[in-house]
């Protein structure tokens, strides 16, 4: 942490900027100048926005310079782009806030240099440890959820070239009042920086004795940077014997990596004890009762303790309860995870994210 302090007394090496509602492509000087009730500036229709549709307009009496386009409206079942700038720069921070119904209901993407295919594509609350009826403030190193439902990512995002992140809506209906910043720094990138990258998997129910995987087909030389885990019991009692598993580069049967449980891999210890908690690197955030139907969120971030792989990653985990006798219970439940890391490109393509009908939480 000192060493962080540290480089506020460093001169700056690059320029300072922001991407928001109120000035689209971070441009300088150009930040606030729409005025109520007239038609969008051309920024916000080359980068695909659409127009304000609040009627009468809140800064009416007030005019050009106040708060007049402070949030964007997602038309229904389309892409919008956020973010669209070029480099060599790094995206340091990345705040938005929406309806909590639609964390589930809105896909984020992000593309680094000219990809045709994304780098990251989770719904965007698990991207944030944010995940509907998971709901637990945090503040972690990476990841901070902050009342109400502000959703914070410091996860550094380098790029060399260019840089564009979307917003997909599920819905069929608009989706108004999604407020965002990105904050940004243009600056040189050493070649040897490794490119963000993210991706979602769910399983409901999970096939008796069948592992969860949490991350696979990641191929490359990188480092894995941590997981957000959502967990949604279909038995009682104890949900949380199984093992985290990794494997890397070569490993087949038997992995490299294993936890002695899954409290024990995000950095507790027996059960919990039924409490929730965050730190800087680990935390569960969300805990139920020990009973079907009960919902619990879990985080761990390999940022003090990297996890570095030089052809191939894969991570499992097992899913066990308790039966009788002693015996452990291979659990039939419905887990998702967002699974982070960083790897030079060209990176393999992400798995399919699951359909509107199989991302909701119902």
């Amino acid at each position: 942490m000192n060493q962080f302090l540290d480089s506020l007394i460093q001169p700056p090496r690059g320029t300072s900027h922001c991407a928001s509602p109120e000035n689209v492509y971070a441009r300088p000087g150009a930040a606030a100048m729409d005025v109520p009730g007239a038609p969008a500036g051309s920024d916000v229709a080359a980068i695909g926005q659409i127009a304000d549709l609040q009627e009468p307009h809140p800064s009416r009496e007030l005019g050009r310079g106040y708060k007049v386009r402070p949030w964007i409206y997602l038309a229904p079942n389309s892409e919008t782009a956020i973010f669209d700038a070029d480099g060599p720069g790094m995206i340091r921070h990345f705040w938005i806030t929406l309806n909590e119904k639609y964390l589930r209901r809105v896909v984020l993407r992000m593309y680094w240099d000219g990809e045709s295919s994304p780098s990251v594509e989770t719904p965007i609350g698990d991207f944030f440890c944010n995940a509907p009826g998971y709901y637990g403030e945090m503040q972690s190193a990476a990841i901070c959820v902050n009342p109400h439902n502000a959703m914070n990512s410091y996860w550094p995002m380098p790029f060399r070239k260019h840089a564009r992140i979307t917003l997909e809506s599920q819905e069929n209906e608009t989706i108004a009042g999604i407020y965002y910043a990105i904050n940004f720094t243009r600056e040189p990138i050493p070649d040897d920086a490794l490119y963000l990258h993210a991706s979602f998997r769910r399983t409901n129910p999970l096939p008796y004795g069948e592992d969860f995987v949490i991350a696979d087909g990641i191929r490359g030389v990188g480092r894995f940077a941590g997981c957000y885990l959502t967990w949604q019991q279909n038995n009682t009692t104890w949900w949380g014997e199984g093992e985290v598993k990794m494997f890397l580069d070569g490993d087949r049967k038997f992995p490299s990596i294993c936890s002695t449980g899954t409290e024990d891999y995000f950095c507790g210890a027996w059960n919990f004890g039924t409490r929730t908690f965050h730190s800087l690197y680990a935390g569960c955030i969300c805990i139920g009762p020990e009973k079907a139907g009960s919902r619990h969120a879990l985080y761990r971030f390999h940022i003090a303790d990297p996890v570095w792989f030089h052809q191939e990653f894969k991570m499992t985990i097992q899913a066990l309860g308790w039966r009788t006798e002693g015996r452990f219970l291979p659990l039939q439940d419905d887990l998702s995870a967002v699974a982070i890391w960083y790897q030079s490109d060209p990176h393999a393509p992400l798995p399919p994210l699951p359909d509107r009908n199989g991302l909701e939480i119902i």
